[in-house]
């Protein structure tokens, strides 16, 4: 007959307590890492380590790479964990040149400020000079040029009309050969009196009225239009809701001069 072993509690005790003793020992070694862990977080932190020290710029042509770090705010003393980089995008969006702005944290100390500028693409004819345009429609005073640039076009007229962010809008869209064909720009008012127009004096004498409005698109018939034209003969090139050449008659009192030269 088989007897069954009879194992007394006593004999569990000592298996009891090994086990509990493992249990606390790894509960022990967990609130000790997490306790290094933290403070090596602080120290780190409050060590020059964790400061920034290197500001990386790139996409930048107008600015200059101390222009953006300026901007940015960001100084040797900065901590890294500190740059808010949904914020910082937002605080360069804000001014005048910089379109978009991708801000990134890489490790150890360094943030990457990824930028795309706004394009610069005429004149505001000021008092003083001529203000850079951009395709925001803001210009920038502190870069105003003295002489008459002639790398864009420039505006007359624009200077306190609501239609300067318009007008910018249509430069930005239309195609830059067509723009570069453009010497100047002039905000008038039709006969009427009640509406809005521009003139424009291209680099090949002819000069050109229309609508702001669609001007981008509808300058796109301009080179064809142009090229049927005698190069010595003066006129404007009407764009509107459909486009013709009118013809500019020489005044009567030249027209006097030559038949009287002739006669001569």
């Amino acid at each position: 007959m088989n007897r069954k072993k009879i194992v007394s509690i006593e004999d569990h005790i000592p298996k009891f307590k090994e086990s509990r003793k493992k249990k606390q020992n790894r509960k022990l070694i967990i609130y000790l890492s997490i306790f290094f862990l933290v403070i090596s977080l602080v120290i780190y932190i409050q060590s020059p380590l964790s400061r920034v020290n290197t500001v990386q710029v790139d996409g930048n042509a107008l600015l200059s790479d101390q222009e953006v770090r300026k901007l940015s705010g960001i100084s040797k003393d900065t901590n890294i964990w500190s740059v808010q980089k949904e914020q910082l995008s937002e605080k360069l969006e804000n001014t005048p040149l910089i379109k978009s702005a991708v801000v990134s944290r890489n490790l150890p100390g360094t943030i990457s400020i990824k930028i795309e500028e706004y394009e610069r693409i005429g004149y505001v004819a000021e008092d003083k000079g001529f203000e850079p345009l951009f395709s925001s429609g803001k210009t920038i005073k502190k870069s105003m040029k003295k002489s008459m640039p002639g790398d864009a076009p420039i505006l007359y007229g624009f200077k306190k009309s609501s239609k300067l962010k318009e007008m910018a809008t249509e430069l930005e869209k239309m195609n830059p050969s067509i723009r570069k064909l453009i010497s100047e720009i002039h905000l008038t008012l039709k006969a009427d009196n009640k509406k809005e127009e521009i003139e424009l004096f291209m680099n090949d004498g002819l000069l050109v009225n229309a609508d702001i409005d669609d001007f981008a698109k509808k300058m796109e018939i301009y080179p064809s239009i142009a090229s049927q034209i005698n190069p010595k003969t003066k006129g404007i090139v009407h764009i509107g809701v459909g486009a013709y050449f009118e013809k500019q008659e020489e005044p009567k009192e030249k027209k006097k001069e030559v038949e009287s030269e002739s006669a001569n």
